[in-house]
């Protein structure tokens, strides 16, 4: 078992920053990639990024490119995700997840590939 907990969310004004943490807890963190998703009100649970084990790669949606970083410390078995120039439209709650599999994008940008899962953080950006 993974246990992982999200922190770092709140209200921010549209271009401004935050950054989430997600602490694991269980199981070998390094064993694992890790992604973050969203889910607004209404709306599908959707990719925004994902590391890999080493912290050495990383995949990024589209919509999020340029802004968003995620970043790993395995010796403190947290998994970032930086956000910069925030938009409304990035008003969600997110949440960080853990996975055991083939890292590559596929995979990886599918929430159904994760087996572990944290509670979520709300993220809410004013304009």
């Amino acid at each position: 078992q993974v246990q992982l907990v999200e922190s770092g969310g709140g209200l921010v004004q549209a271009g401004g920053s935050l950054r989430l943490s997600c602490a694991a807890s269980g199981r070998t963190f390094s064993n694992y990639f890790m992604g973050w998703f969203r889910q607004a009100p209404g709306k599908e649970r959707d990719f925004v990024a994902a590391i890999s084990r080493s912290g050495n790669t990383r995949f990024d949606a589209d919509s999020v490119k340029g802004r968003f970083t995620s970043s790993r410390d395995n010796a403190k078995n947290t998994v970032y995700l930086q956000m910069n120039s925030l938009k409304p439209e990035d008003t969600a709650v997110y949440y960080c997840a853990a996975a055991s599999g083939l890292f590559v994008r596929p995979v990886a940008r599918t929430p159904d590939s994760y087996g572990y899962w944290g509670q979520g953080t709300q993220v809410t950006v004013a304009s």
